[in-house]
């Protein structure tokens, strides 16, 4: 057995009739073994005979623990991590606020050791003089970046701080994420940023004044009434401190005005040490992605999927690598939005677990405790997506909340002549695929009924769009895999048994039956969708969707989908995560400039022309070029 499973406290093997005595019921209709007792407590009924209990992979760390750790002291700050085992060091140093357009930390040249999971750091008699670039003896303030290092090496959290006094010192009020472009539209755009403490804040921008509602540490303000592609200088103000950046608005619809948006996927924490895991994330390669993107002057970027490790069943655990991974894109991403969607790793679970079994569950109550819910809680994304699987033929109980939302995983945006459409491949997701018969829940690559009816009314709604010339479809999982998922994603080896099943009883469609109903809609049903983007591989290639193209393997009986034209599999999932290399499917001719470097794919849209580009973001040779259209 897994040696991580060791640690889970569980079991307890009892008689269904027995057991069942003291619940209080089904904790929801689409789980038919799934109780909570009368100490609420959770746990699922294998086989109708044994009870086991819900596990917990033990929390590591949190956010909330690396945000709030710090304090004032007369000679500079204290942090106190509240963790007597965590032993290291933390790297310290000012960051240059006024002095680049990105800036980042500037460290001190000697570290201080964490002991105890306490360490202070002497401002007063260390950082003064020859090591004051910030001028914090004059002015009374400033901002330190700091990085949470354990005795393994390991970078936990790359955070800041701001700071007032020259001795006595405080913590002062500090923007600890943000802030980030979202929701661009010609008129403006939704600028969102995190706070160390509850304060109103405004954002200043063409000479007027955009509020927050109250004092919050989260803040979403609408920025509107601006002109189409314009350049805006914006100033973020949060209690007595202001920070000015720019951004630039949508064009109007249609414009058809050439520009740039990039793509990528899978940037969790790869191999290396250092950057390359700054807990959960690929903090290295997705700045140099974040570099490579504003050097190209982008407008947008989106990114599908496995952000970070994931798989956890701690909020706290799961918010911190997030937050790396929003660490990673602050200093660009308050220039140009970044939209992001879900793949698997951001799965945030019930486990269950016993001596021989496991099985995972996406996390209820789903409205507040799913994947999908804090996914929302980390992003600002469009609300225009399908509301949940409730009501869709295989729902038990159509008038009761028994699946989690859609909105801000699924959703669609346009950019001038471009729309992108975002679907989640991976919702309602129970990891552990094998025992989804025996627990019910959704499967990794699967499009579920009600997404997939969404889709389809969105394809024709853009269809009819004169302003819309492009699509292009995204999601975490390819169609076609070429190394590392072909034993999933939408193939499963030719294996067409495979299936969410809900309330004990399997979908009518399975994976290549519905891999090809989506096929009929964007390729068949669309003239204009040009590319899917896909991840969930850890490799760059490009497959040829066409006429041509054998998508069945020589043992399918099934009904064959004849394509009527051409468009691309765009896998980009090189943003850091450990690579996979090459394998052999029906299609694997029709696949070009596979490679396990990391890769960012341009898409440069002029007018009714598209031409790729994929540059090497560590290394800047180009990895593939093409005209799309």
């Amino acid at each position: 057995m897994n040696k991580i499973l060791s640690v889970f406290v569980l079991i307890l093997a009892e008689y269904a009739g027995y057991a069942q005595s003291d619940s209080i019921g089904q904790v929801s209709a689409v789980h038919p073994n799934v109780y909570y007792d009368f100490n609420e407590q959770v746990y699922f009924l294998k086989f109708d005979t044994m009870r086991v209990y819900e596990g917990l992979i033990p929390p590591k760390y949190s956010l909330d623990q690396m945000i709030n750790s710090v304090s004032g002291t007369h000679t500079g700050l204290f942090f106190d991590f509240k963790d007597e085992s965590l032993n290291g060091k933390l790297i310290y140093g000012f960051i240059p606020m006024g002095d680049s357009k990105h800036p980042h930390p500037v460290y001190f040249r000697i570290p201080a050791k964490i002991m105890q999971g306490k360490v202070a750091i002497n401002i007063a008699q260390v950082l003064k003089g020859t090591y004051d670039m910030i001028g914090w003896e004059k002015s009374g303030k400033g901002t330190m970046g700091y990085r949470v290092v354990n005795e393994d090496g390991r970078i936990l959290y790359d955070g800041k701080v701001s700071f007032k006094g020259t001795g006595p010192f405080e913590v002062d009020v500090t923007l600890v994420e943000g802030p980030f472009i979202n929701l661009i539209e010609p008129d403006g755009a939704t600028i969102s940023f995190d706070i160390n403490i509850p304060v109103s804040s405004e954002i200043l921008v063409d000479g007027k004044t955009f509020k927050s509602e109250s004092e919050a540490t989260h803040h979403e303000i609408k920025v509107s009434g601006l002109n189409a592609d314009t350049e805006y200088n914006y100033t973020v103000k949060y209690g007595d401190i202001t920070d000015i950046y720019y951004f630039r608005t949508a064009p109007e619809a249609g414009s058809r005005s050439a520009f740039t948006f990039a793509y990528a996927s899978d940037s969790r924490a790869g191999n290396g040490s250092g950057e390359r895991d700054i807990y959960g994330t690929n903090f290295y390669i997705m700045k140099k992605i974040m570099a490579l993107a504003t050097f190209k002057n982008i407008r947008f970027m989106q990114f599908t999927g496995d952000m970070i490790n994931g798989y956890l069943t701690s909020r706290g655990d799961m918010e911190l690598q997030y937050a790396n991974w929003k660490r990673a894109i602050d200093p660009f991403a308050r220039y140009f939005p970044v939209f992001v969607s879900m793949g698997n790793h951001e799965a945030f679970m019930r486990i269950f677990v016993n001596d021989k079994s496991r099985f995972d569950l996406d996390r209820f109550p789903y409205d507040t405790e799913s994947a999908e819910a804090l996914f929302a809680s980390q992003f600002v994304n469009p609300l225009n997506g399908p509301d949940s699987e409730d009501g869709a033929s295989y729902d038990p109980r159509p008038e009761e909340l028994d699946f989690p939302s859609y909105k801000e995983n699924v959703f669609y945006y346009t950019y001038d002549n471009v729309a992108v459409i975002a679907l989640n491949s991976d919702y309602w997701y129970a990891p552990t695929t094998a025992n989804i018969p025996i627990t019910s829940g959704g499967m990794h690559g699967y499009i579920m009924d009600n997404q997939m009816k969404w889709l389809k009314k969105t394809i024709k709604g853009l269809e009819k769009n004169n302003n819309i010339d492009h699509i292009f479809i995204t999601e975490h999982t390819p169609f076609f895999p070429n190394g590392g998922h072909v034993r999933d994603d939408m193939w499963y080896d030719g294996n067409n048994d495979k299936r969410p099943w809900v309330a004990g009883k399997p979908l009518k469609k399975g994976i290549i039956e519905r891999r090809d109903e989506l096929l009929d809609i964007i390729v068949n049903q669309s003239t204009k969708v040009v590319a899917i983007l896909t991840g969930d591989e850890h490799n760059y290639c490009r497959t040829e969707i066409g006429p041509e193209t054998p998508i069945y393997d020589d043992n399918w009986t099934g009904k064959r989908l004849t394509l009527k034209r051409t468009i691309y599999q765009i896998n980009n999932g090189a943003a850091g995560a450990p690579y996979y290399a090459q394998e052999q499917t029906p299609w694997t001719s029709f696949t070009s400039s596979f490679t396990t470097q990391n890769a960012l794919v341009f898409f440069h849209v002029n007018g009714e022309k598209i031409k790729m580009e994929v540059l090497n973001p560590d290394t800047l040779e180009t990895v593939d070029e093409m005209d799309l259209r």
